[in-house]
């Protein structure tokens, strides 16, 4: 036996020895603490398991990109679990953030790795038909609808409390009107950027942890724009695209363009759990393609691209037994979705529903799939 393995015995002999005085103790005999070190071991198993790939039904041996095709689409086609995007197609965790740039005409293809495992690849790409696809033939793919998401990238904003307080804010309006309609022209102060196009504000309803109760920041409501006519301090304002009406100590920030969201979707690699607080538009149910907030953010270790899974609430029913008295049973959390987190915020985000096999309801909980 080398050095090496000698070694490796000795320590192997040493972990087997303090496992051992864990199960026994040093009084003897313990099986309440063999019977729990054991789920410990048998649960941090399973946990640190990963399931094998499942392949899609009918998923075919390539896919020519077209234009309006997603990174989320194109992984449905291949895998079962869109998430997991990552692992087929081999990704580091460098490359999460700015993974394969794919464009329409690129020509993906299912093999199968070294390692025997499914992997995707691209081939080499075909020419398009220029009257075949005549718009964005250079755009690369986003991961999923940009047009579903694209207002919540620059509009609708969640701050923190008083977060909206040190920014630029109307605080007279021409002719000494109560409300601004498009085309009417404000002063403001503290426009301490030289943008030309602004976003409008109005503070909105706090969100709240379900379960703390915490103010975890304020959904601001987003009135429209304003175009910067005169620099100053204050400086003039006109309005332009209004969704409503406008008034005195509104808020301004500066407009930006919406980034294309191309981060892998993958799962977070730990464990997490979220509520969902609020639903946009503020229904109290949604479905596929709905935008809502949820109750975790940067400080939890959340970022753009990770997907959570959806869980129906425990529910809890009353009924009577054989002899007719009342008993209640408990239904545990039933998965039923996949979202996709597209924004996040210090204590909050937003995230794109993916997949829905029933209406979201608010304090639906939210887990690592």
């Amino acid at each position: 036996m080398g050095v090496d393995n000698k070694k490796a015995a000795l320590f192997q002999q040493r972990e087997d020895a303090t496992m051992i005085r864990r199960l026994f103790g040093r009084k003897g005999l313990n099986p309440a603490r063999i019977i729990a070190t054991l789920l410990l071991a048998v649960a941090a198993s399973s946990a640190g398991a990963q399931e094998a790939l499942g392949i899609a039904d009918n998923a075919p041996d390539r896919h020519i990109v077209v234009p309006g095709d997603t990174l989320w689409g194109i992984a449905g086609k291949f895998i079962k679990e869109p998430w997991r995007w990552p692992e087929i197609w081999r990704l580091n965790k460098e490359q999460l953030k700015n993974p394969h740039r794919i464009f329409p005409g690129d020509v993906i293809v299912l093999v199968k790795g070294d390692d025997g495992n499914p992997q995707l690849k691209i081939a080499k790409p075909l020419k398009l038909q220029p009257k075949q696809y005549t718009e964005n033939i250079q755009s690369e793919i986003p991961t999923i609808p940009q047009s579903a998401i694209e207002p919540f990238l620059t509009q609708p904003l969640i701050v923190e409390p008083e977060g909206l307080e040190n920014e630029a804010r109307i605080i007279a309006t021409q002719e000494e009107r109560v409300y601004l309609g498009n085309g009417d022209k404000a002063f403001v102060v503290n426009m301490r950027e030289p943008a030309e196009m602004w976003h409008v504000y109005r503070p909105g309803i706090p969100l709240k942890d379900p379960q703390t109760q915490e103010v975890l920041g304020h959904e601001a409501f987003y009135l429209g724009n304003a175009r910067l006519i005169q620099p100053g301090d204050p400086a003039m304002v006109e309005m332009q695209g209004l969704k409503q009406e406008v008034g005195r100590f509104d808020r301004l920030m500066p407009a930006t363009r919406p980034p294309l969201i191309t981060y892998a979707p993958r799962k977070p690699d730990f464990n997490i759990e979220a509520r969902l607080i609020s639903i946009y538009g503020g229904v109290g149910s949604g479905g596929r393609n709905s935008v809502i907030s949820i109750s975790r953010g940067v400080r939890d270790g959340l970022d753009v691209g990770h997907v959570l899974a959806l869980y129906r609430n425990e529910q809890r029913y009353e009924h009577r037994n054989e002899k007719g008295e009342r008993e209640q049973v408990f239904v545990p959390a039933q998965r039923y979705g996949l979202v996709f987190i597209f924004r996040v915020f210090e204590r909050v985000s937003y995230a794109l529903v993916m997949e829905s096999a029933v209406p979201l309801s608010l304090s639906d909980i939210l887990r690592t799939p």
